[in-house]
């Protein structure tokens, strides 16, 4: 089991390196995380959500995603309120007291999930969340030592030298967890280091020798090697410049981003150069504009509109600068308005909309999530990924359905096709639809691009980099030791 000594360690990343590793070496291995919080979700075959961590982790591992890998998501939905979702569905809005008063039942289906999993695979590499040792959250703890203790796993601790105080980190979690849950920590994984290795290991010695336990790695920052994000914290680090790109688009930085790793397969892109923005500074400058999706859509759509977004979007178009794209809540962020009577997102009530799309949507509780694929009428490409969202939206005489689904159209295209939004999460991880697109840009904005680039689809690209997250873990860990800690 994989714990950090705090948020955004890179627990996620190294499960999901471990788990290719384990793939690698011929072991049956599954990713389990008994409780997850993040509003970048995945729909499984089932039909249900999960972490998108614990799907890319699946993914390395060789199988498919499955519900009972994540049985608890909880989806933040304002400052103190989460919608919980339990086994891929939603059970109810809940504040964290309420959640809390749930406990047993809830860890009644986690075991039932581990247990499901444990009996199919040889191997489960579980992660837990946040701090390891959070004092105050001790007595509802389900997802960390709690959840090693339930199954006897061992431990490796993950700490983030990146952000300094690595000392503190570790030795701070040794002291504050118990004698039993000290037993069962095999050793630690310093994460992200930057310089020379050999100027640490009196570091490395002065750890071994105040807490007994091996540190087990020292391993390098990246920045070759991409893997889908899970928090959206993120998304406001820098990012080194690629040389090769040529077109620039911004992505609004919405205030309760969801699915953002719908960017990631353009992100990727060698022509692409992605821009996270807050405030609408410059946006004739961009090639396109997207509007991600939100867990909070009006409330969203409001904070926008305040920060002067309509207006420039507005402007941006009038003056047929780009491509203006809407994913999920960012589509129904682009029609004329937003109606929510029932009060899924807070009090009934109804907002205009930015009034690019020739749309109206209408808030419902009951939840769409569904596995879809079809192919759009802008380009002609075929399009896969899936949808989650609450609510429906009825177009307009002046907009165009965007993608021809089994049964169904999802999306609208405005008259002149420069405005177009869409329910489908991952569009852009379709090759061809994400080439045509590209070149939509560059024809649009007299942009020469490289013809040779090849546009794969983003599950071979995927696939590569796993393999080559593997090896680097498999390089800056002791790797039969932890095999060893394995096969115990």
């Amino acid at each position: 089991m994989f714990l950090g000594t705090g948020s955004d360690v890179g627990k996620s990343i190294v499960a999901t390196a471990f788990c290719r590793i384990f793939k690698n070496h011929g072991y049956g291995v599954a990713p389990f995380k008994a409780q997850n919080m993040s509003n970048n979700s995945y729909v499984t075959m089932e039909g249900g959500e999960i972490g998108r961590a614990q799907a890319t982790q699946a993914e390395a591992a060789g199988l498919i995603p499955s519900v009972h890998m994540n049985p608890v998501l909880l989806k933040p939905t304002g400052k103190i309120g989460s919608q919980v979702i339990i086994c891929g569905h939603v059970y109810k809005n809940m504040s964290a007291t309420a959640y809390y008063a749930y406990k047993d039942q809830i860890k009644n289906q986690v075991m039932k999930s581990y247990q499901l999993l444990s009996k199919q695979y040889e191997c489960i590499v579980l992660e837990g969340a946040g701090s390891c040792c959070e004092v105050n959250l001790r007595a509802h703890d389900i997802v960390n030592f709690e959840m090693a203790l339930a199954v006897n796993s061992p431990v490796i601790i993950v700490a983030d030298i990146d952000r300094g105080g690595v000392f503190a980190q570790i030795i701070g979690s040794m002291s504050l967890i118990s004698k039993q849950e000290q037993d069962l920590v095999a050793g630690f994984i310093i994460n992200k280091f930057r310089g020379n290795p050999d100027l640490f290991q009196n570091g490395i010695d002065f750890i071994e020798q105040k807490t007994q336990k091996p540190v087990l790695g020292l391993v390098p920052w990246y920045n070759n090697i991409h893997i889908d994000m899970e928090d959206s914290m993120t998304l406001d680090l820098s990012r080194p410049k690629k040389s090769s790109a040529s077109i620039n688009i911004a992505v609004i930085r919405l205030p309760h981003i969801s699915n953002f790793t719908d960017i990631q397969a353009l992100d990727n892109a060698p022509e692409i150069a992605i821009h996270w923005l807050k405030t609408p500074d410059n946006i004739m400058s961009y090639d396109a504009i997207i509007i991600p999706g939100s867990k909070n859509v009006i409330h969203d759509i409001k904070t926008i509109e305040s920060l002067g977004w309509f207006d420039s979007l507005h402007k941006y178009t009038s003056k047929g600068r780009g491509l203006v794209v809407g994913l999920c809540g960012g589509y129904q962020m682009l029609g004329k308005e937003i109606c929510d009577p029932k009060g899924v997102e807070g009090p009934p009530q109804q907002t205009n909309g930015i009034n690019l799309l020739d749309i109206v949507t209408e808030m419902d509780s009951m939840k769409v999530v569904r596995r879809s694929s079809g192919k759009d009428r802008l380009f002609d490409s075929s399009v896969q990924g899936y949808e989650i969202h609450m609510g429906q939206t009825l177009l307009g005489d002046k907009a165009t359905p965007f993608i021809d689904l089994k049964n169904y159209t999802d999306g609208a295209i405005s008259q002149n096709g420069t405005v177009l939004g869409c329910y489908l999460h991952g569009l852009f991880d379709s090759g061809t639809f994400r080439k045509n697109f590209i070149q939509r840009l560059a024809s649009m904005n007299q942009i020469e691009i490289d013809p040779h680039i090849s546009h794969d689809d983003y599950w071979d690209f995927k696939e590569r980099n796993y393999d080559h997250l593997a090896d680097h873990f498999m390089k800056y860990t002791r790797i039969k030791d932890i095999f060893s800690i394995v096969d115990q």
